[in-house]
């Protein structure tokens, strides 16, 4: 099977090379952002719904516990590395004709799943759906953002904060749904439909894009640190719900790809001629941005998953499903404040009030526990509205601190360190609070703390960050952005306080 979807796609890649045609509605907004929306909703709900679904998964297919968490953690490892891997292929293959590919995998791989018979079919089938999704996020939504006028960046704002947050957040009640059908199947076939449905709009939104940049050098080595530790880390969490127990074979693949991850990340600081931007990210709003995202989605994803482990045994999966259902709400009211707010300086702090909210949802949960109905719909609402206001501002104010055409790098590397602390830190912290404490509830209200400690962190960071640099939050010129020009100046970090740094913004020629 696997030589086959191999086979299928170098075919596929050599009669795209040819390709002259533009698609029939090339250039149409609407019909672009519908793209970028169904490539990305599939996985990041099954992402939030595998939950209720994997004992009856499991069951029907025979797998065990070890091989079901096995599933989930290769997948988000394969999500993870494609962040990278993307930025890579994008810079020396024709950025369009690879969404073909993209997404040809990402029909493969759904209805591997979905038709699986087996362990191992589904495995690979939810991996390439994970790492599909990923390369078609970094190779569409940036085009998106900087491909139209800046009159739809509102829109393209709301689109990318609901498909990605917003998918997420309606996992839980679309996995209670389907498990109150005793069933899983007719999800991943739904799933498999609008993964063709992604490929039919991207054939129909094609026009001919040259690489990124061919001058720029090859990284196997980045490619090459980002698959270990994207592996290695999700593998060790893996194991780790799996026997729920230090040792070598848990602990290990787990610190050891965390520390490789840090090890590409500050090669590619050093290098002359890096593939991810790290070095240009080191100012003042960047960083800022990257760790209020960071510690959001830990916090939000960790806080979410925990509840709901507590909650499983006391509510039906529809009906906690439906308990979750605030977040999506929160979520929706969020995106559209954002793009009221996304052209002012309020961008910067609404990303604080959604930490405010984020801290305060959690915060709920930790002292309530066992939370009562009304306290998780009110929590849950508040994690919404926190996730969807940090997360996706953090990531522009990191953009905008840069010139646009650097946007897709930007972005690969916030979306590689998100989902690495959305994905990774979740299943840790389940492990902590399955092993401290004297019951599983008072295990979990420590985990939650450490939650809200993760998002105040971001917050107090992100406020420090400003006033050490003397930054007061400025308005975006989104104009001059367009034109090639960063949207405002990030000064140097710490610059209030360090000698000889130059605060001031520097005067264009």
């Amino acid at each position: 099977m696997g030589y086959g979807v191999a086979g299928s796609a170098s075919t596929l890649m050599a009669r795209v090379r040819g390709m002259t045609w533009r698609g029939p509605f090339a250039g149409h907004y609407a019909v672009v952002a519908a793209m970028v929306v169904t490539a990305l909703i599939p996985y990041l709900v099954l992402s939030a719904a595998l939950g209720p679904i994997t004992p009856i998964l499991a069951r029907q297919l025979g797998m065990n516990v070890e091989q079901t968490n096995l599933a989930t953690g290769l997948a988000n490892a394969g999500y993870a590395l494609g962040t990278v891997l993307s930025v890579q292929l994008a810079q020396h293959l024709p950025q369009r004709r690879m969404l073909i590919i993209y997404a040809t995998v990402l029909v493969a791989g759904s209805l591997l799943a979905a038709s699986a018979t087996g362990a191992i079919m589904f495995i690979t089938g939810h991996v390439l759906q994970g790492l599909c999704t990923s390369l078609l996020l970094i190779a569409a939504v940036p085009p998106l953002v900087t491909g139209f006028p800046p009159s739809k960046v509102r829109y393209t704002a709301v689109i990318l904060n609901l498909s990605i947050f917003g998918a997420v957040a309606l996992g839980p009640l679309i996995g209670g749904i389907q498990a109150d059908f005793d069933d899983w199947r007719p999800l991943f076939w739904i799933v498999a439909g609008i993964s063709i449905l992604a490929l039919l709009l991207v054939l129909l939104t094609f026009e001919d894009v040259p690489p990124a940049d061919l001058t720029s050098t090859r990284s196997p080595l980045a490619v090459t640190l980002a698959a270990v530790g994207c592996v290695a880390a999700f593998y060790g969490s893996a194991q780790l719900l799996t026997h729920q127990s230090i040792e070598a074979q848990t602990l290990g693949p787990l610190i050891g790809g965390v520390l490789v991850i840090v090890a590409l990340l500050v090669e590619q600081y050093h290098a002359k001629r890096p593939l991810l931007i790290i070095r240009p990210l080191t100012t003042t709003m960047p960083v800022s941005g990257i760790v209020v995202a960071i510690c959001a989605a830990a916090a939000s994803v960790s806080a979410i998953t925990l509840s709901s482990v507590l909650l499983e045994d006391r509510y039906s999966p529809l009906k906690l499903g439906l308990l979750y259902l605030p977040e999506f709400g929160g979520a929706f009211i969020t995106a559209i404040l954002f793009a009221v707010l996304f052209t002012t300086k309020a961008l910067h702090y609404f990303a604080l009030i959604g930490l405010a909210c984020l801290s305060a949802g959690v915060a709920l949960l930790a002292v309530a526990l066992p939370p009562s109905t009304i306290v998780t719909l009110v929590a849950t609402g508040l994690i919404g509205v926190g996730v969807g206001a940090s997360v996706t501002p953090a990531l522009f104010i990191a953009g905008f601190s840069l010139r646009n055409a650097a946007l897709q790098r930007v972005f690969a590397i916030i979306e590689l360190m998100r989902a690495v602390a959305a994905f990774m830190i979740a299943p840790v912290l389940l492990y902590v609070a399955m092993s401290v404490g004297s019951s599983a509830t008072a295990g979990i209200r420590t985990a939650l703390w450490v939650c809200l400690g993760l998002s105040v962190f971001g917050g107090l960071v992100g406020i420090a960050l400003y006033a050490l640099a003397g930054v007061r939050p400025p308005t975006p010129a989104l104009l001059r952005w367009f034109g090639g020009e960063a949207a405002w100046y990030s000064p140097p970090l710490l610059a209030r306080v360090r000698r000889n740094v130059d605060t001031d913004e520097p005067r264009e020629a």
